[in-house]
């Protein structure tokens, strides 16, 4: 195939880059190199051709796309946010720069979208309380949370919930600017796939880490900000009581998944989450990154964000059946691989 990869010199982008290469196909990157991502400069490799553009910028996207017969779109802008200042920037980012994509995708009669997606659609996931069986988990408050009550409540009764896996079909529940981003840029997808008879494949990225993770920006993920303290001798410092359990999958096996599915996906909408199938915690995560630089051991601080989840773990057993998918990466082999990468 001859693809399109926008966000292609990123963290992920470059992973999914040398995946398409590898799998023989023709790539072009667009990117625009935006400083609060890129702190180095990049260069793409030999027979790659390169736009150096906004995926907002229409004419620059007409360029890009001409004889091209599929996407992926990895442009973005990620993580949570310093503050409700950045919401502007999210919305731009990633749904307006998605809807002129996806117009563009449209004149030039390309029909395959494979979409970077996120766990953090789900919001809080979904529990089962021991009176109203599975719930969607209610809001966690600040007065509850100051006073180190970090599990989300059954909202009928406000008890303690049991964490069950979610399913594909699970309605979305964004609680923060950057999911409910991530929620509507599926929508759009979704009706650009309706209107044009075009197939959208949506790729539920749980908790991604790996070589070449950015460092030391306001967005970067918790494993390189944890990595970066213990290079500089620190405790990582974990929030909450460092129970919040998510699914930590290798950047390897996130590009296999999307080239996956931008091969074996041509028909209809699809969802597929993107996980290793073993949870773990975000206290565990950072005490295998000190153990692999032999660093002072975590600290738990009590701290919390409003906007963060307590539990997300997504089960992606429809990724392993339908794409025949499995994760290569097992976990402490891959944060000593993140350590030793520096």
């Amino acid at each position: 195939m001859n693809v399109l990869l926008t966000g292609g010199a990123g963290f992920i982008g470059q992973h999914v880059l040398g995946e398409l290469m590898a799998r023989g196909h023709e790539v072009r990157v667009l990117d625009s190199l935006r400083p609060d991502v890129h702190q180095e400069p990049w260069v793409a490799p030999e027979g790659v051709a390169f736009h150096l553009a906004d995926v907002r910028d229409g004419d620059a996207l007409d360029a890009a796309l001409a004889h091209v017969d599929a996407v992926i779109h990895l442009a973005g802008k990620v993580g949570l946010g310093v503050d409700i200042s950045d919401t502007p920037d999210y919305v731009s980012s990633n749904d307006f720069g998605t809807a002129q994509l996806l117009a563009g995708m449209a004149r030039a009669h390309v029909k395959r979208l494979t979409l970077a997606s996120s766990m953090v659609v789900y919001g809080e996931g979904v529990g089962r309380c021991p009176v109203h069986g599975t719930v969607r988990p209610g809001a966690r408050l600040a007065a509850a949370m100051s006073a180190g009550q970090f599990e989300p409540p059954c909202p009928h009764c406000g008890e303690p919930l049991e964490t069950l896996l979610v399913g594909e079909e699970t309605p979305p529940d964004p609680r923060n600017i950057y999911a409910s981003t991530k929620t509507a840029q599926e929508y759009f997808g979704s009706n650009w796939a309706r209107a044009t008879a075009g197939a959208a494949a949506f790729m539920r990225y749980h908790n991604v880490y790996g070589p070449g993770m950015p460092r030391n920006t306001p967005y970067a993920g918790v494993a390189a900000i944890f990595l970066s303290a213990l290079r500089r001798g620190e405790a990582p410092c974990v929030y909450e009581d460092g129970g919040q359990r998510r699914d930590f999958i290798h950047v390897r096996d996130i590009a296999r998944a999307t080239v996956l599915a931008a091969e074996g996906h041509v028909n209809g909408v699809r969802a597929y989450n993107v996980g290793s199938g073993t949870p773990r915690t975000v206290g565990e995560m950072a005490a295998s990154l000190a153990m692999a630089v032999r660093g002072p051991a975590p600290v738990t601080t009590g701290q919390f964000r409003l906007g963060d989840v307590r539990h997300i773990t997504a089960d992606s057993s429809r990724l392993r059946s339908e794409l025949g998918w499995q994760p290569q990466v097992e976990f402490h082999e891959g944060m000593r691989e993140l350590a030793a990468a520096g």
